[in-house]
């Protein structure tokens, strides 16, 4: 494991595919001329000799059994540390229902502001935690951050009041905030931009299953007399931290930065992941794969205006999602009032069985055509008609069954929210601070939601259906203006003249351009 891991923070790889040097004056493969830093020219005959085959041209064959071999490494630890978070996350819904208002004295709004102050850190750490985990190598921070909320899980068995309960959960918010943003940077190293929907989406499967998982899990611990000398939704937090503790134990053991320290790869291997990454960005001159830490890239990242609407659409969707987490079991409840506390629990798996399997297709249809924007603007549609029936009807079936067009069409928006941010930007930098930006915006929305269903708006909660589905509107609207302003963009970057604005930029201040490049593309 320290061989794996030894020198996660000096991430950086200066080489570059060089074709010829004259100088410090290099001709890359297209015949560009650029300036290579004198770092770059001592490690060259290092990356010649590692790095041998060409980032043009390699054997899909090959790609594909790497590919597949990285699927089987990585994304069953990432999927298991995000259903853990996500189930700690959302656990306080179930624990709801199973007396804890009553146990802590809660009161009027004091459940929602349990609920809020999760999100207060949450926002806040958004962006630093991911910069964080760059800077020292998810291979340490995302297990560190798992091991921190599964012992605020665990705490949160033994609190007794409100204040005692906001402070543990204010720090599951600093520990959960790197989780989401961090894997999908993680991801980021090792797929394609047009492969990343997917795999992002084969872990943020785990939201949905969590609140499924959840459900059931909560509903197998409650027919427990007791654990440990806890009682009723003390139990279910103890249990579940205790998992979540032992599945930080086992991502340190497995967990590797990058293709470079990764173990079970050939050198082959490690050669050709590292290519098909260096191919994606080689047009814009960027020469690392992973770029060193900076404040210009950091800022390109964040104030890229594709990351900035993608992270707006991910905070009106969020509104439903994580509400959709907090009060799936008190919407439940208002359909079948009559129904025990366990079968209310059990009657919040099915939608979310479905969610799970959209938070899936979709995103694997996007990767199929290479197509994200197409997405945004189909899914809203369907969230928009689950609501229209809560407020239009009071039948618990027709209310029931809303919460499934609800989870189909709201679960994936967030997958494609991540990937399309990663999409648009070149360095590894930029697509740490954009990933950040697009969770740290879109729980905002995750903040707003846990006001969105109030106890006087019981039991119909016109207010809080009202809300989403003016989100979905908004976010459909969005999607729309996001998709003609790209197609627009696209078109008068074609018509500019590319050798103009590079003449009198060295290979480093074009780079460093990043989406300002000439040569750049939005991707749709």
């Amino acid at each position: 494991m320290s061989e794996e891991k030894a020198g996660s923070k000096h991430v950086e790889d200066d080489s570059t595919d060089i074709a010829e040097v004259d100088g410090s004056i290099a001709t890359d493969r297209y015949g560009q001329r650029c300036l290579v830093p004198h770092d770059t020219l001592a490690n060259s005959r290092f990356f010649m000799s590692r790095s041998s085959q060409p980032t043009m041209g390699l054997d899909p064959s090959a790609e594909s059994r790497l590919r597949l071999k990285i699927d089987l490494y990585i994304i069953p630890v990432v999927s298991m540390m995000y259903l853990f978070c996500f189930i700690d996350r959302a656990s306080i819904g179930n624990a709801k229902l199973a007396g804890l208002e009553e146990d802590l004295g809660l009161t009027s709004y004091d459940y929602n502001t349990l609920l809020s102050v999760f999100y207060i850190s949450y926002i806040i750490f958004e962006i630093p935690s991911n910069l964080v985990c760059k800077w020292l190598g998810p291979g340490w921070v995302l297990p560190a951050l798992t091991l921190g909320f599964g012992i605020c899980s665990l705490c949160t068995a033994f609190v007794h009041n409100l204040s005692s309960a906001a402070g543990v959960r204010f720090l599951l918010g600093v520990f959960e905030a790197g989780i989401l943003p961090g894997i999908s940077y993680y991801l980021s190293r090792w797929y394609r931009k047009r492969e990343l929907a997917f795999r992002i989406s084969m872990y943020m499967v785990m939201s949905p299953l969590a609140g499924a998982f959840g459900g059931l899990l909560a509903s197998g611990i409650l027919k427990l007399s007791s654990f440990g000398g806890l009682k009723d939704w003390r139990m279910i937090f103890a249990i579940e931290g205790i998992a979540t503790i032992g599945v930080a134990i086992i991502t340190f053991l497995t967990l590797t930065d990058r293709p470079e320290t990764a173990r079970w790869l050939t050198q082959e291997e490690k050669d050709l992941a590292i290519a098909r990454i260096r191919s994606e960005s080689e047009y814009t001159g960027a020469a690392e794969v992973l770029d060193k830490l900076d404040v210009k890239k950091t800022m390109r990242g964040i104030f890229s205006p594709v990351t900035l609407v993608t992270s707006w659409i991910m905070l009106l969707v969020n509104v439903t999602v994580q509400g959709l987490a907090f009060f799936a079991p008190t919407i439940v409840r208002t359909i079948y009032p009559r129904h025990s506390v366990i079968s209310q629990q059990l009657h919040t798996v099915p939608p979310y069985i479905i969610g799970a399997v959209s938070t899936l297709l979709i995103p694997y249809l996007s990767s199929r055509f290479n197509r994200r924007l197409l997405f945004f603007v189909l899914a809203p549609p369907l969230m928009m008609a689950g609501y229209v029936m809560f407020l239009a009807s009071s039948d618990p079936h027709v209310r029931y069954g809303a919460t499934f067009l609800i989870a189909f069409g709201s679960f994936p928006v967030g997958v494609l929210c991540n990937a399309h941010a990663a999409a648009n930007v070149i360095s590894d930098t930029a697509r740490a601070s954009a990933i950040g930006t697009v969770v740290m915006l879109g729980n905002i929305g995750g903040l707003v939601s846990t006001w969105s269903f109030l106890p006087f708006d019981a039991p119909n909660y016109y207010i809080g259906n009202g809300l989403n589905l003016a989100t979905g509107a908004m976010t459909l609207l969005t999607a729309v203006c996001l998709w003609l302003w790209t197609v627009r963009d696209n078109k008068r970057r074609d018509n500019q003249d590319t050798n103009q604005v590079l003449d009198e930029m060295t290979g480093r201040q074009a780079a460093d351009l990043e989406w300002r490049h000439p040569r750049f593309r939005w991707r749709l």
